[in-house]
């Protein structure tokens, strides 16, 4: 069988959250050998749970917590079954040192000698503490290849800034672009895709540089800032105003070409938002040659012959009236059904999932988007999203499921540090090597 494109590749994983572990992922898919550093002293929020426990004053885990569990339960060892962390850890291995102290630091040092990429995207000042920097990394491999990818990078008046996606979207200004127009920017919801957009950028940045040392037996500092790369979200908006002095507002779910018209609109449902039974189309009319295709396939109404909806000009000074007919024609009708006529009619349309749905959509199925994975310690496989790529050489697949704490710790430790077994008794002896946080983790 052909090799994965990045295989022999070690990449040291030293991510939190999401931006830095949808790039590994990314990488891992792609054939390479991505090591999750783990501390069982250190607890980091929301990179493998929101918590370790929860507090006596919550009486449990509450259902929204393990609704995405294995079984809607928590387990005995709930970090292992978070949905944010296996979203992201498959292909993965993980084992576990401690980097507060020297051993483990040594411990870090002697894999980095034998891997070909750090990876990481803390917040700017956090492996200096520790006392990882690039000269350092160098000392044990003069070629390694470090990405960083900040939120705002390790320069400038934000560099010490602390950020989630949101965070950074609303500095970036895509908070303001992104919702309703007659809404308040405080209302949107939080979607964190600046979180993607660093992951992809920083996965290409690293095997560009892989491709550089490749060819001249250079390693390199790469530095990726998080809030740069989002800004690509609403490049439209930044060109108007820059080569034509305008500021763009709020659009709902407009064009941003002008084309009318262009939105979500409800069909029938079984349900409320507030239950997830709700159901929504997506439709655009790109012209109005579409326009005309548009009325026809919804049984030529009345209303699609008015003279103010025959060119786009006219639909755009019209659009709220043309937004509330288009609403009246779909509510009644299914997603689906009218997806599939109005694609028919040459009309670009899709049905809005709530994720749920997405298991039963025949394209997603036909197309092996979701594939079966047992999580060790789980009592039967469950269904995770796979690569988002098919090559025909090359097959990305789930190789490995979501990996647990700990899970790989005898064969880092023994196989690619080589550690003698008095060795490996002493990081036992000391907590490193463990599948369960320590104790003091609450």
């Amino acid at each position: 069988m052909t090799p994965l494109p990045l295989e022999g590749v070690r990449v040291v994983d030293l991510c939190v959250v999401w931006a830095g572990p949808f790039a590994t992922m990314l990488l891992s898919d792609l054939g390479a050998e991505v090591v999750k550093v783990e501390n069982p002293f250190v607890w980091q929020p929301i990179t493998r749970a929101t918590l370790a426990s929860p507090p006596k004053a919550m009486g449990g885990w509450p259902p929204m917590m393990t609704a995405q569990m294995p079984g809607g339960v928590a387990g005995d060892a709930p970090w292992n079954y978070s949905p944010t962390f296996v979203g992201l850890f498959r292909n993965k291995r993980s084992f576990t040192t401690d980097l507060l102290r020297p051993e483990g630091m040594d411990v870090l040092l002697r894999l980095v000698a034998v891997s070909d990429v750090v990876y990481e995207n803390n917040a700017t000042g956090t492996l200096e503490k520790l006392g990882i920097t690039y000269e350092w990394l160098r000392e044990a491999n003069p070629n390694i290849i470090f990405v960083r990818v900040p939120a705002y990078g390790s320069t400038g008046p934000y560099q010490d800034a602390r950020a989630l996606g949101v965070h950074l979207e609303a500095v970036m200004g895509h908070t303001l672009l992104r919702g309703y127009a007659d809404s308040d920017a405080s209302s949107n919801s939080a979607i964190y895709s600046g979180d993607y957009f660093a992951g992809v950028h920083g996965a290409l940045a690293t095997m560009t540089a892989l491709w550089h040392r490749d060819r001249t037996g250079e390693g390199q500092l790469v530095e990726v800032a998080q809030a740069e790369v989002a800004s690509a979200m609403f490049t439209q908006a930044m060109m108007d105003y820059t080569l034509n002095g305008v500021t763009h507002e709020a659009g709902g779910n407009s064009d941003v070409h002008g084309q009318f018209p262009c939105g979500v609109y409800p069909t029938k449902s079984p349900g409320t938002p507030a239950d997830g039974g709700d159901r929504w189309l997506a439709i655009h009319i790109e012209d109005d040659e579409r326009w005309r295709a548009f009325v026809e396939a919804l049984g030529s109404p009345e209303w699609g012959s008015d003279p103010r909806f025959a060119t786009n000009d006219g639909r755009a000074a019209n659009h709220a009236e043309l937004d509330n007919l288009i609403a009246a024609a779909t509510r009644e009708r299914d997603d689906y059904d009218l997806f599939h006529l109005l694609q028919k009619a040459g009309i670009s349309a899709a049905p809005v999932l709530e994720a749920s749905r997405m298991f039963d959509d025949p394209h997603f199925r036909h197309r092996n988007l979701f594939q079966a994975m047992q999580i060790k310690g789980t009592a039967q496989p469950y269904e995770y999203v796979a690569p988002f790529w098919q090559f025909s050489e090359t097959p990305a697949t789930p190789r490995r499921a979501p990996v647990t704490f700990g899970e790989d710790n005898e064969y880092v430790y023994r196989e690619v540090l080589g550690v003698s077994d008095e060795e490996y008794a002493r990081y036992e002896a000391m907590g490193f090597i463990a599948t369960r946080y320590d104790e003091s983790i609450a």
